[in-house]
């Protein structure tokens, strides 16, 4: 507040300074011999989610996902261990085995969301934010790094779900969670649940690396060109669709690795670890083997793509914290 001075001179002003919030933007205003300063304060920016909050609202997301994209990741997983097309593997699934069979192995899928897609999706902004590629200027490897770190993790801790998830898609007869658990167990111990875990390291490298570092640059470069806000859903959806493409492109062979290597019978062993199945693969398939099963592939990564990152944004906004 300025006015007269305690002389009564108008033309000298004693200043009282007046704060209002965190921050503020000043608006003046004269009345007579009086100027008012009013300092209005802007909104304070949404915290971003803690470790437990974003990993607990990451699996929530994969979860609910999960339900819709199954059917083709049992396509998929069929298409590349018997080497028949698309339409040909889903004929005989759906002809000899029925359409609910689209769905065989989701309970060890809900275990694997909830165990590995919470922890690489939900680590990747605390880990981002902790090595600082949270920044504008942060280069794409500093992200790609963030997401490559909360994918292994969580490779890891899924991988027993991960395992049985394989071995009941493939199976023609239908057998339960707990039953297949029990019998790897008995064949081959606690490392049984493990089968696969370097490839499926190795895939969760380079699927969470390239999906969350593209899904956050391409964020900001269509905030950048479009004036959009980070969690505009149209800002999601189409980076979605872009970083679903990216990864399937990257992750392919890795994937058809990992098949190979959990649909092994609980009894004996085909591949002695990840190289030797890529060395298997080249000589008795050839090089285009790797990517079988390619469009199953993107038709399940962008849909799921789509569908984890604006369901985890929505959660994120509905529980009051600030977007990727």
């Amino acid at each position: 507040l300025l006015g007269p001075d305690a002389t009564g001179d108008a033309r000298r002003r004693s200043y009282l300074p007046v704060v209002l919030g965190r921050s503020a933007s000043p608006s003046v205003m004269e009345r007579g011999p009086f100027r008012v300063c009013v300092l209005s304060p802007e909104p304070a920016k949404k915290k971003s989610a803690g470790l437990a909050a974003s990993i607990g609202l990451g699996g929530a997301a994969a979860v609910i996902a999960v339900n819709f994209t199954h059917p083709i990741e049992t396509v998929k997983t069929r298409m590349q261990v018997s080497g028949t097309g698309i339409g040909a593997t889903l004929g005989a699934l759906v002809r000899n085995e029925g359409y609910l069979a689209l769905w065989k192995g989701i309970p060890a899928a809900w275990g694997r969301e909830s165990m590995y897609a919470s922890i690489k999706i939900g680590g990747y902004g605390p880990i981002r934010d902790a090595i600082g590629a949270n920044k504008k200027d942060a280069p794409f490897l500093l992200k790609f790094a963030a997401g490559a770190a909360s994918g292994s993790l969580g490779s890891v801790v899924g991988n027993p779900f991960d395992v049985m998830k394989t071995m009941m898609q493939t199976n023609t007869e239908k057998v339960a969670l707990s039953e297949l658990a029990q019998k790897m167990h008995a064949d081959q111990g606690i490392k049984g649940f493990y089968r696969g875990v370097q490839a499926n390291a190795m895939r969760a490298v380079v699927l969470n690396g390239t999906k969350m570092a593209c899904y956050d640059v391409t964020k900001g470069m269509i905030v950048e060109y479009t004036g959009w806000t980070r969690k505009d859903i149209r800002t999601v959806f189409m980076s979605s669709v872009i970083a679903g493409f990216v990864m399937t492109c990257t992750v392919a062979p890795f994937d058809m690795v990992r098949t190979k290597l959990m649909n092994q019978p609980t009894d004996a062993r085909l591949y002695n670890g990840f190289l030797d199945a890529v060395g298997k693969t080249l000589k008795n398939e050839g090089p285009l083997a790797f990517y079988r099963g390619f469009l199953p592939i993107w038709g399940r990564f962008a849909p799921s793509a789509v569908i984890q990152l604006l369901t985890y944004e929505s959660l994120l906004r509905a529980s009051g914290f600030a977007a990727i």
